[in-house]
């Protein structure tokens, strides 16, 4: 059975950050975990420009469509936490989750954007498990990787995890290979990198290799 994930991004205030992670912590993980269909959030965290995504992931797309109404006040509270402006939300397919080793404290995390036509994602996903994940998974530090697709536009959302911002930092150059070739593979063109502090990591979501 396909899982599902909603990202929600705010733009915020460098000088408040903590206080927006530990906002999300102790009101919104709470909230959101009582929610039928929740199998748990996590929040990465840029320090620099205040950008900060908190993703909450669902057994279903019908439990991921039952909680919208649920997180508006959460969701408007935190972006006010976090000194930003209307956050940005998105649903997604979580289309491969594959881990290595736990995220523990001082995990970051490399997001990697990227878009084609709009159309069925079937051809990416097997490109990042046959020929990108294979590589990945041996890149020093490396700790998780998530694929979330949207078919309806064309983007995909990946987000590798290691252990430190130096492991992350190690892998910048042999990633960057690896974006080029899974881009030319796949027929995507990558839209952004940025690398994040993972600042919550609490998603139970299972292996989707």
């Amino acid at each position: 059975m396909a899982m599902y994930a909603r990202t929600t991004t705010v733009h915020g205030s460098p000088q408040k950050v903590d206080e927006g992670i530990g906002y999300v912590r102790d009101q919104v993980m709470p909230t959101v975990e009582q929610m039928d269909g929740c199998i748990g959030l996590s929040m990465l965290a840029d320090r620099d420009s205040g950008r900060c995504i908190v993703t909450t992931a669902w057994e279903s797309e019908n439990a991921m469509r039952a909680s919208a109404a649920g997180v508006v006040d959460v969701r408007a509270r935190a972006a006010e936490v976090l000194g930003g402006d209307q956050p940005e939300v998105a649903e997604w397919e979580m289309a491969l989750v594959h881990r290595v080793r736990p995220a523990d404290a001082g995990a970051c995390t490399r997001v990697i954007w990227a878009r084609r036509d709009a159309g069925a994602m079937q051809d990416v996903i097997d490109v990042m498990r046959s020929r990108i994940l294979p590589q990945v998974e041996q890149l020093p530090g490396f700790c998780s990787v998530s694929v979330l697709v949207d078919a309806a536009s064309g983007r995909t959302s990946t987000a590798v995890t290691y252990e430190s911002r130096a492991a992350l930092d190690r892998a910048n150059e042999r990633g960057t290979m690896l974006r080029a070739e899974f881009a030319e593979a796949a027929g995507m063109e990558i839209t952004e990198v940025a690398p994040f502090e993972l600042a919550i990591a609490h998603l139970r979501v299972p292996e989707l290799v």
